[in-house]
């Protein structure tokens, strides 16, 4: 039987990994693991799973050993160990958001997987909340002290934050394109209500993404146009894709396709313009 509650994400991640057939033998990262719902679960599943979080002490499931880890650091965890990483509801903590990223691609092994989810900025209902409060909700007014800082660690001095950092696909897309990993999925979860009836704008979203589209097309007529067309192709997909717009999550699944340094080199090679 499921740990989680229906209004929760964890259901949906545990429905992925049902997806991916038998897990014997698979390493699974847990990071955050808080309490360890999700570590149960895919123990239960029948993966290897190491859980770490920055406050191990909440973690309560018997069997387990939770191990400290600070997404602001390296991780104390073996190059090309994991075959997945779990990462839920913690990009939106962190100021530097591509550090972990990297840090994620180092522990996976070749082709491995990361699996994120974060509060989606970019569905029609936030959309329209930035624009009218710059925040995320209609019920609550922008990001400040009173929601943003959550705590200071005394023996650090530095802030943990709530949700500073909230981070849309588009951009989250780019970054772990720099961080080495293509996006090998996006998962349906639970539905916005006042997204779903956003949706009528989609026809005038559609036709300002495909004029913007031709219009970048037009800017970048010196560089490789196969490149090109392919990575526009993924920003057009990204922009209109049911499960972006009309979710209250983004949840993703990355997938490594190299080392962060091969991919830097390969992107500074084809923006680099001829002589």
């Amino acid at each position: 039987m499921s740990k989680f509650k229906r209004n929760e994400i964890g259901p949906f991640v545990e429905g992925f990994f049902r997806t991916q057939g038998d897990l014997a033998g698979k390493i699974v990262v847990d990071l955050p693991a808080g309490e360890g719902r999700m570590s149960w679960t895919l123990r239960e599943l029948g993966a290897t799973v190491e859980p770490y979080d920055l406050y191990p002490e909440f973690f309560k499931v018997e069997g387990l050993v939770c191990r400290p880890a600070d997404l602001e650091r390296d991780l104390p965890i073996p190059s090309g160990h994991a075959d997945y990483v779990v990462f839920q509801e913690g990009l939106e903590h962190l100021p530097d958001q591509l550090r972990p990223l990297r840090e994620f691609n180092r522990i996976l092994k070749p082709g491995g997987r990361l699996v994120l989810t974060t509060p989606n900025a970019s569905s029609l209902r936030a959309r329209l909340c930035h624009f009218l409060l710059e925040g995320y909700l209609f019920n609550k007014l922008p990001i400040n002290e009173t929601s943003a800082i959550r705590f200071l660690d005394p023996v650090e001095r530095r802030y943990y934050f709530g949700h500073v950092f909230l981070i849309g696909a588009q951009r989250l897309r780019i970054l772990a394109r720099i961080a080495g990993f293509r996006v090998a999925g996006i998962h349906r979860n639970r539905y916005s209500a006042a997204s779903v009836l956003l949706g009528v704008t989609y026809p005038l979203l559609w036709l300002i993404s495909r004029l913007a589209w031709q219009q970048t097309r037009r800017r970048y007529r010196e560089l490789d146009q196969l490149w090109v067309r392919q990575t526009l192709h993924d920003v057009m997909a990204l922009n209109l894709h049911p499960h972006i717009l009309f979710t209250k999550k983004l949840f993703l699944e990355l997938q490594k396709v190299g080392e962060p340094d091969e991919v830097s080199a390969a992107f500074v090679k084809q923006t680099r313009k001829p002589a």
